[in-house]
């Protein structure tokens, strides 16, 4: 398998695309939000950046539902065996490091069932004060999920705090799943680059119909709580559109969440790298054809 990894911005899916049209490959999305159907402009699927090629993992739940990493595991599991059985080659592609590193090591996990009596004993704290619980929990549990990436709501820290918690005090039977052998490479973009990027492009989607996408999901009756807990675009944009905040506000907060969130995108695949995995980084700004062949270059040739 090939993995195409980078934080927000960066150009993994055209490139991801690029790479399955020379080799004849499929491409499985490893991003928590692109699962959801309808929910496009602001998950970033752009779609057309697929030129044809087959992918995987994408509009495959209801919005307003709750998806998790022991599911995509599953899920990846499954669409993954299939590629490999007839003969093409799979490339996963995406920025949420848990997905992507759960599935390269075969985390053995164990579906976790709602606590109620944790929850009403959460409720009402502050995100700092969870964050703060749920590092501890970490640490008890020398645990590496749960990283901050995809914890910036109240509701997805409850539920990771949840987590951690079962995992803490219940032994339980765990599914064995094979770790996944794969080249991984890193889009680098410099700094300045990625922030002028994620400015020009969070314009764009408001200008495509971003208020529209989220107004629609609304007025299906998906409850604004839990187009928040997706966070990011849906968090910001749901606060606008029921009067928390204005325009302009809800630009400026929304701006500097998916700033932070390419920082903490990059924290977490640094990690990876401190974890044993080796990532082979090119520069997000090479012309398409000399990345390709570079990453051609590294499958073909692998550095023993």
């Amino acid at each position: 398998m090939i993995t195409i990894l980078g934080p927000t911005a960066s150009g993994k899916t055209p490139l991801a695309a690029a790479l399955a049209k020379r080799v004849g490959g499929e491409i499985i999305s490893a991003d928590s939000r692109q699962v959801y159907r309808r929910m496009d402009i602001g998950t970033g699927k752009d779609l057309e950046d697929y030129e044809g090629v087959p992918y995987h993992l994408i509009d495959i739940r209801e919005p307003g539902t709750k998806y998790n990493l022991f599911q995509y595991q599953q899920d990846f599991l499954d669409v993954y065996q299939d590629i490999r059985r007839r003969g093409v080659i799979p490339i996963l592609c995406g920025g949420t490091g848990l997905y992507i590193e759960a599935v390269l090591k075969g985390y053995q996990l164990s579906p976790v069932p709602q606590n109620a009596a944790l929850r009403q004993r959460l409720e009402g704290k502050s995100l700092a004060e969870l964050t703060e619980m749920l590092k501890t929990l970490k640490q008890q549990n020398g645990s590496v999920m749960h990283n901050t990436t995809d914890v910036d709501s109240c509701q997805r820290a409850i539920r990771a705090i949840e987590i951690e918690e079962y995992n803490l005090h219940t032994p339980s039977p765990k599914r064995q799943l094979p770790p996944v052998d794969s080249l991984i490479v890193g889009v680098d973009i410099n700094r300045e680059a990625r922030r002028e990027k994620i400015t020009r492009r969070l314009k764009v989607r408001l200008e495509q119909g971003m208020l529209d996408e989220v107004r629609g999901l609304l007025d299906e009756g998906i409850p604004a709580d839990d187009l928040i807990y997706y966070g990011l675009e849906y968090k910001y944009v749901t606060e606008y559109l029921v009067g928390k905040t204005t325009y302009d506000e809800m630009f400026r907060q929304l701006e500097i969440a998916i700033h932070q969130f390419a920082k903490r995108q990059m924290t977490w695949f640094r990690g990876m790298e401190r974890r044993g995995f080796t990532i082979h980084w090119i520069d997000a700004l090479q012309p398409m054809d000399q990345k390709v062949e570079e990453i051609e270059r590294l499958y073909n040739n692998p550095i023993i």
